[in-house]
């Protein structure tokens, strides 16, 4: 699907501001390495600290607001870094621990369907409790109410990382339906990478497909 001309103008903005503002308010934090000071020299251990900040900036001043530009043009309700609820009934979060610790144990397999709808039927049982889950990367909602949760990473995380993005999914999962136990809802993890592969051109034109 071709980008709009407002698309492409809103991309090449974020990404411009983005670039200039972290070259206007950077500051390097001094630090104590003097195995790779003397193993790269100054200029190459400041270059890399840079590069560093850009990289852990990146994910919410250019990838989650060109993901935002990109889908407004396909969805009712694009946004990005925010909350997905704050409470959770008590029955929701033993049942989250369950489904972690089957998981953990090899005793189950991942099936997000039947996940989702094990926490749908005890989402306002038990005790509510105020949470503050992590906030959502990216929220989608479709034409028809469908919503989409996406947690983008930057980074291929390992096994201990994958475990509490599961959590995180469970936690966005229970904390929505609680207010909107009908709710139609799908939670995914995206690299940014994906993203950023599915903006390309052809003869010339900008193209996207998203998600």
């Amino acid at each position: 699907m071709a980008l709009t001309k407002t698309q492409i103008e809103s991309v090449e903005s974020i990404i411009r501001d983005s670039l200039l503002n972290k070259l206007e308010t950077y500051h390097p934090e001094p630090a104590v390495m003097p195995f790779h000071t003397r193993l790269l020299g100054k200029d190459r251990l400041a270059l890399y600290a840079f590069i560093h900040s850009l990289n852990t900036n990146f994910g919410t001043t250019i990838f989650e607001p060109v993901t935002v530009a990109l889908a407004s043009k396909q969805f009712k309700i694009a946004r990005h870094n925010v909350k997905s609820g704050n409470q959770m009934s008590a029955d929701a979060q033993r049942e989250i621990q369950n489904i972690m610790d089957g998981l953990t144990a090899t005793n189950q397999r991942p099936d997000k369907s039947k996940e989702i709808e094990i926490i749908r039927n005890i989402c306002q049982t038990g005790e509510m409790r105020i949470v503050k889950p992590t906030k959502v990367d990216i929220w989608l909602e479709d034409e028809n109410g469908e919503i989409y949760l996406i947690d983008i990473k930057t980074a291929k995380p390992n096994k201990g990382g994958f475990k509490e993005f599961k959590r995180t999914l469970l936690e966005w999962t229970a904390t929505v339906l609680s207010e909107n136990p009908t709710a139609k809802i799908n939670t995914l993890i995206a690299s940014h990478i994906i993203l950023m592969h599915q903006i390309h051109t052809v003869d010339g034109q900008w193209q996207a497909c998203l998600i």
